[in-house]
């Protein structure tokens, strides 16, 4: 294992329940450190943009309306493994299916309002860290 970066967004749904603060505690407890964070709103257009994987999809209009709903947060983590580890934290999709002691379980409501988002590989968490944060909010923070 080496240490990776990987991007986590807590959604809109989770920022209206108030679990900002708790999500990032329940990242921390795990042993992943967060380097870099803020609060954001995408556009329906930036959303688009950043879901484009899933354009052909049949849910990609609700989803790019849903995540420029209302704020999120969006944070670089790195850490041992760091995408293998966020993403069995964060449980699986539906958060009806997340087991215990997961984000998804704790926060999320269904398929769709699901709490959070995580990288699902390394190649993608670099794309996805580079559309949320520039070279040089990242200056200095990330080795």
């Amino acid at each position: 294992m080496s240490t990776q970066r990987t991007l986590s967004i807590i959604k809109p749904d989770a920022f209206e329940k108030n679990a900002v603060g708790s999500i990032l505690k329940m990242i921390t407890d795990s042993g992943l450190k967060v380097v870099a964070c803020k609060t954001t709103r995408m556009t329906v257009k930036q959303a688009e943009g950043f879901y484009a994987v899933h354009k052909e999809r049949p849910f990609f209009g609700e989803l790019t309306a849903f995540m420029s709903s209302g704020p999120i947060v969006v944070s670089v983590l790195e850490g041992e493994d760091a995408v293998t580890k966020y993403r069995e934290l964060m449980g699986p999709t539906n958060s009806n299916e997340a087991p215990e002691g997961t984000i998804r379980q704790a926060f999320g409501t269904n398929i769709e309002k699901n709490a959070v988002h995580g990288s699902d590989s390394a190649d993608n968490a670099k794309i996805e860290v580079d559309f949320f944060f520039s070279a040089n909010e990242l200056r200095g923070l990330l080795g």
